[in-house]
Order: structure tokens, then sequence, then C-alpha cells
């Protein structure tokens, strides 16, 4: 097998009332030894936060965090003393190190829909640091989000990982290849693409084996992230 589905269906979901959320792997009270993580991708979380609310000052450390806001506006302060909004179509890059404070909350009067999604880091103990930039708007085209170098003014993140993101217009069709001794996760944020004789639609994730080729089909309007993983 070259490929294994994690239909979106399969999360676990939890309805807190103001925030609503699904949980590719395990994450808080959420414990699946099945389903703790994909090499060194740990946790991917769809978040819909309401108007007026958010999570607290709270603790991370030696943890690579992104936020990828889909819909509305969050907020973010940390005890680095960053203060900042991001809007739909931007990310945010929070190395935590040996150390951060931050909180998260939805500043607007609509709901805020956003990923988050923490990357295992290659070393610990690093000092603290913070980035945010908006994604490119360039269609049917792969654009590099995050890597270990910062490459093509992408992210620079603390591991040997490669973050993708692309839109993908109907009909439009794209390939990756995950080369021998690495490994890919795509995660669907929307749309409906044609995997080779599956179906993934939003929400579904993809595990990808090494040495694999893949075509994929846009059957409607499409958003889509791609992991590089060692």
């Amino acid at each position: 097998m070259t490929y294994k589905i994690r239909r979106s269906n399969e999360r676990k979901y939890f309805d807190h009332g103001w925030l609503k959320t699904y949980h590719t792997f395990s994450f808080g009270k959420y414990y699946d030894p099945d389903f703790m993580g994909f090499r060194d991708l740990r946790v991917i979380n769809e978040d819909r936060v309401e108007a007026g609310h958010g999570f607290p000052p709270h603790d991370h450390e030696d943890m690579e965090i992104l936020s990828i806001v889909l819909e509305g506006d969050l907020a973010h302060k940390d005890s680095m003393g960053n203060e900042s909004v991001i809007h739909a179509n931007e990310v945010q890059m929070m190395s935590a190190g040996i150390g951060i404070t931050h909180s998260e909350y939805n500043p607007s009067a609509e709901m805020v829909h956003f990923l988050q999604i923490w990357i295992i880091p290659d070393t610990k103990g690093i000092s603290p640091s913070y980035q945010d930039v908006k994604l490119p708007i360039l269609k049917n085209h792969w654009q590099l989000i995050a890597s270990k170098n910062g490459q093509s003014g992408s992210l620079k993140i603390h591991q040997d990982v490669e973050l993708y993101a692309i839109s993908l217009d109907e009909g439009q069709q794209v390939e990756k290849t995950v080369s021998q001794n690495r490994y890919g996760w795509i995660q669907m944020i929307d749309g409906e693409i044609a995997l080779d004789n599956d179906l993934l639609r939003s929400g579904d994730g993809v595990a990808i084996d090494a040495n694999t080729h893949l075509k994929l089909k846009a059957l409607s309007p499409s958003r889509i992230l791609f992991f590089d993983l060692k």
C-alpha cells in the first residue's frame, strides 16, 4: 500500500460550545495509540471558535506550532511581546523552544475557522521565536509555506519538513512525488479531489509511503496541504 486514508469522520470531534474542534491525532483528552501523529507531524486540529471567545494564556515548550486561518480573524499575544491579528489566508508560526506563554482569541463578530498544526522540532531548548506570513495567491501551483531553511520566502521551521499549500480550480490536475526515505501527508482543507481511485473530501488526511508518485485531480474547487517529512 502506498497510502492510507484517515477519513474526516474518523477524527475525534468535541463540541465545547464556544469551540468546535476535530482532532486528526491524539490531543488533550483524546488518546488513540494508533493515531499519535505521523512521523514528525504531531497535531492537526481543525478549530472553529465563536466570536469573542478563545484560548486563555497557556504554556508550550519544544514544539513548532503553525496556525493557518481559513475564515475570520485570530488574535495572538505572547510572552515575547508579540501581538498580532492573523486574517484568512495567513499563517502564524511559533517555535516554543525553552518555553512560551501565549493566548489566541477571536476578536471579530464572526466565527474564526483555522487549522492548528504541531511539528516536533529536531532540537530542544532553542530560543522561542514568532513569524507570520500571507499565503501567496497563485492557483494551481504548489506553494511552499514552511521549510527547514526558510527557502523561497517560506517560514523557517526547526525540523526537516516542507509544508506546501495549493488552491485548485475544478478540473485541474497536479502531481507530487514522495522520494525514497521520505514520507508524505495530505490534509484536505476543502473541496473534492480524485487520488487514483479514491475520492478525498474536506477534512480527509492521507499518510503516504516513501517512493510514491501521486496524481490529484480537483473535482471541485479545492484547497490542500502537503507535508514532506523525513
